[in-house]
């Protein structure tokens, strides 16, 4: 049987690097995906490479309470049920100095990367309890346990999810429902590449090597490695794992 074998499963942050890889392995273990991101053309072709398998999406801004409720209601009207959720969806911000750090673009991060998550573990929990319960996953960071340089935004947002994440541990924990995080290092996406050229403007491929030799099995995290970890903790084989974190990061942390 199957790891996912007719479960449900929404993605937030459904068309980028970590969302569709997720997607991917979730459908080849028989999963049922509603992915959730802003850009419906983008949504659309990562649909059709997904390529089969029961996956639709759903357009909306995770910052926004109403677009949260009725992409958590179209997945119920078109499935029937939520098991899983995996909070993904996150913005970069920008590589300042926190005395630079531009006001509008530090509230966006949080909006996203914070709040955004709080809104779909609010409205998914009715749903999860409903159903019996279920499993919540929120993609943090290796920047939700330490420090980074000028990248306050982003830090901070991905330490609050954290506190989100233990808080949410509890209280779904009578109603059956699992909240854990992944923290990733340097990942091979979009967004390392646009951190990698705010720190090094010019010089992309210079700040990748320094990156990756700051880990010391010396490679970036590859996006299926974190869907493989969602896999793991979204599943049936880790019933009696909440409020934990997740670091998938070659060593970086240690």
């Amino acid at each position: 049987m199957k790891r996912l074998e007719n479960k449900v499963v929404v993605i937030t942050g459904g068309s980028g690097g970590i969302g569709s890889a997720t997607a991917r392995i979730f459908l080849e273990e028989g999963a049922k995906v509603l992915l959730v991101d802003l850009h419906e053309g983008i949504l659309k072709e990562v649909v059709a490479d997904l390529g089969g398998g029961d996956v639709s999406y759903f357009v909306a801004d995770v910052t926004r309470d109403h677009d949260t409720r009725e992409y958590i209601n179209a997945a119920v009207e078109r499935y029937e049920k939520i098991d899983a959720l995996l909070c993904n969806a996150g913005v970069e911000g920008v590589v300042q100095p926190l005395t630079d750090y531009p006001e509008d673009v530090f509230d966006k991060v949080l909006a996203v990367n914070l709040k955004g998550v709080w809104l779909s573990i609010k409205h998914s929990f009715p749903a999860m309890e409903k159903n019996g319960g279920g499993s919540i996953v929120i993609t943090s960071s290796v920047a939700g346990l330490k420090g980074s340089f000028n990248v306050v935004a982003y830090a901070a947002s991905k330490h609050g999810v954290v506190g989100v994440m233990k808080s949410a541990a509890l209280e779904g924990a009578p109603k059956k429902i699992r909240v854990n995080t992944i923290h990733p290092g340097p990942v091979d996406n979009r967004m390392m590449k646009s951190l990698e050229a705010g720190y090094a403007p010019g010089a992309s491929e210079e700040a990748k090597r320094t990156f990756q030799s700051q880990t010391p099995l010396g490679r970036y995290v590859e996006c299926e490695e974190v869907g493989r970890l969602a896999l793991f903790l979204a599943g049936d084989e880790s019933s009696m794992i909440t409020g934990a974190t997740y670091v998938l990061d070659g060593g970086l942390c240690a």
